[in-house]
């Protein structure tokens, strides 16, 4: 079997966990037999982390081409010296970190014909594509990285005639802070367009179920395949002091609800039931966050803590080891729900237990893995109550972590996602 993903990079600017699902799928998937995998980048290059040199170098419709294509008409006919220029490595890494890469404003056009799929991925890109995708022959099977780029199945289907899967998590991320009538004809025409999808795959059962409450399908060729990690080999290192950390690992912006972590971490500090807590954060940011960021760091400036925050500006390999290493509990109160949350894994497989709203997916999440624990309602009150509960509950908080840890690497294993993708490919094939 072989099998291509078409991935979205991020440009590396943040943590992207749908980007870091897309590196675990391929690496997952190369370990079966008979199975040969490849993975290519779409508008943006991946992110940094060591499996991003697993991905083609070539990146396919970039952002900067498709933007100047779409909003400025003397490049609707762009010669191809000039789109192989602004889409070097150097512009789109640019690019990922300036001011509005990953916000809608501005973009709710391109969004919808993207997903329609008509006018949005030039003629001649989809051929290069296509003369790229059977160079070394045809693949059996592409996987599309979200329903975001689902414009593109009917295109591959009509000229390599070959099964398409696509991944779907958080699209609703980008599709709800669209304007309305851009959000409502986004939902319809991914539902129009699902027609040429083979094979669904999201990780947790909320999020099918909001996908079938928001698109109207049926659902029956939706795979439900939890996200694995590969913990073999790896050392949960015991901490450096005995002082409590918190920690934070996600992009730093308002809808992942970093000012809440910020708020929970001052009144721990203020109102004298943690006074040696430190705040640990990870995960960069993306030019639009920079005066959000700013404005929690005058807070903490301004309540005398500036000495109790340590930030990372790396987050993946060493760096994120050192993180975990680092920290006690973590904590991601987004605001808006999370279809899964890869980082509450990440965390339960380096021995560190979370706490989480009880909204989204986390719930189910956590139940399964045993490796932390949800509050409502979704306070900062709450939030600072629950970790004050943990931190001070040692056999609680070691309890958690060894479920956690225990449960990562017997539930979400390597090997179980890869024969849960496995079986969703052969699903499709047999269509």
């Amino acid at each position: 079997m072989k099998i291509v993903y078409l991935i979205t990079g991020s440009g590396g600017s943040f943590y992207c966990g749908n980007c870091y699902r897309d590196m675990i799928y391929l690496r997952a998937i190369k370990r079966l037999k008979g199975v040969t995998a490849a993975a290519i980048p779409l508008y943006l290059p991946p992110d940094s982390s060591s499996a991003a040199s697993e991905v083609d170098k070539n990146v396919f419709f970039g952002a900067i081409s498709l933007y100047l294509r779409e909003k400025v008409s003397i490049f609707r006919n762009m010669p191809a010296f000039l789109e192989k220029f602004f889409d070097s490595s150097l512009f789109l890494k640019l690019a990922a970190k300036n001011a509005g890469s990953t916000r809608t404003e501005g973009l709710e056009d391109m969004t919808i014909s993207m997903i329609q799929g008509e006018n949005a991925f030039p003629k001649k890109e989809i051929d290069r594509l296509v003369e790229y995708l059977t160079k070394e022959g045809k693949p059996d099977i592409i996987h599309l990285s979200n329903a975001l780029i689902i414009g593109l199945a009917h295109h591959l289907k009509k000229r390599l005639n070959v099964k398409i899967v696509c991944s779907l998590l958080n699209e609703d991320d980008w599709i709800d802070e669209m304007a309305e009538p851009f959000r409502s004809d986004a939902w319809k025409l991914i539902a129009k367009e699902a027609c040429f999808v083979d094979a669904f795959i999201t990780p947790s059962q909320y999020y099918k179920d909001f996908f079938i409450s928001r698109t109207g399908i049926s659902g029956q060729n939706i795979h439900m395949v939890p996200l694995g990690f590969d913990t073999i080999g790896s050392v949960v290192l015991e901490k450096k002091d005995n002082y409590p950390a918190l920690g934070y690992l996600c992009r730093q912006n308002s809808m992942n609800g970093f000012d809440k972590v910020v708020d929970a971490f001052i009144i721990l500090k203020k109102d004298g039931r943690l006074p040696g807590l430190t705040l640990h954060v990870s995960g960069g940011f993306t030019g639009d966050d920079k005066a959000f960021i700013r404005k929690q760091i005058q807070k903490i400036n301004k309540n005398g803590l500036k000495h109790d925050i340590r930030i990372y500006p790396e987050f993946d390999g060493t760096k994120k080891d050192e993180f975990f290493r680092n920290i006690d509990i973590m904590s991601v109160p987004v605001r808006k729900y999370d279809g899964y949350g890869l980082y509450l894994l990440e965390a339960n497989a380096s021995g560190i237990p979370v706490v989480q709203p009880a909204t989204g997916g986390f719930p189910e999440i956590i139940e399964r893995s045993g490796g932390g624990i949800v509050y409502s309602p979704d306070s900062v009150e709450e939030l600072a109550n629950t970790l004050f509960m943990i931190f001070e509950n040692h056999d609680l908080r070691k309890e958690l972590a060894a479920k956690g840890r225990e449960n990562v690497k017997n539930l979400f294993s390597l090997a179980k996602m890869a024969e849960g993708l496995s079986l969703a490919y052969e699903t499709a094939l047999s269509r």
